[in-house]
């Protein structure tokens, strides 16, 4: 029982690799088993906590906790600060980006008209679909038949697109403009 953590990191590194979980006898072997009854008593466990879950065929999938990651204190960005192993909360992905799975959408930000509100190329923004918006949201609109991703602002009365970097013009549509979607958030991976 002390070592479910280990074991459940094992689960989650072979699900990467995999896209499935294992059968039993894998288990077995992945986590150093010499028989299939802990194996059973580490899944039943795991199934309490939430971690894995039961297909109606009975094969193993992810549970609503197998995808949740530690959330550790706080890090300076200026100087260093005592080191500590301790954490608060864990917390999923998916639970603290997106609020309405329905309507949220993943999109690959390409240009640098935001790189000075931090949306760099390459970047991932989470947007829930809505075509309604308030001016000072982050939005991605459709202006003559073009996405933009912008930040909602008026003039005059009217709705306007400011870029969050000044080598690129405020878009004043002539036409129409529509709301494809607010962002919600955004991830990076680095190298």
């Amino acid at each position: 029982m002390e070592n479910d953590a280990d074991y459940l990191a094992k689960l989650r590194d072979y699900y990467a690799d995999h896209g499935v979980l294992p059968p039993y006898s894998t288990i077995m072997s992945l986590v150093g088993f010499k028989s299939k009854s802990p194996v059973a008593a580490l899944v039943a466990r795991l199934k309490l906590q939430g971690f894995l879950e039961s297909t109606p065929d009975k094969r193993l999938k992810p549970g609503r906790r197998f995808f949740e990651r530690p959330v550790y204190d706080s890090v300076r960005a200026g100087f260093p600060s005592p080191a500590g192993d301790a954490h608060h909360d864990t917390l999923t992905i998916d639970e603290y980006l997106v609020s309405h799975p329905s309507c949220t959408v993943l999109v690959t930000v390409k240009g640098d008209s935001m790189a000075d509100a931090g949306i760099l190329p390459g970047d991932t923004v989470v947007v829930e679909k809505r075509a309604a918006a308030n001016a000072g949201d982050m939005v991605i609109a459709i202006v003559d038949n073009e996405f933009t991703l912008k930040t909602l602002g008026r003039e005059k009365g009217k709705f306007v697109l400011v870029p969050a970097n000044p080598a690129y013009p405020v878009i004043r549509p002539r036409g129409d403009l529509e709301i494809f979607g607010v962002v919600v958030g955004q991830f990076r991976k680095y190298k």
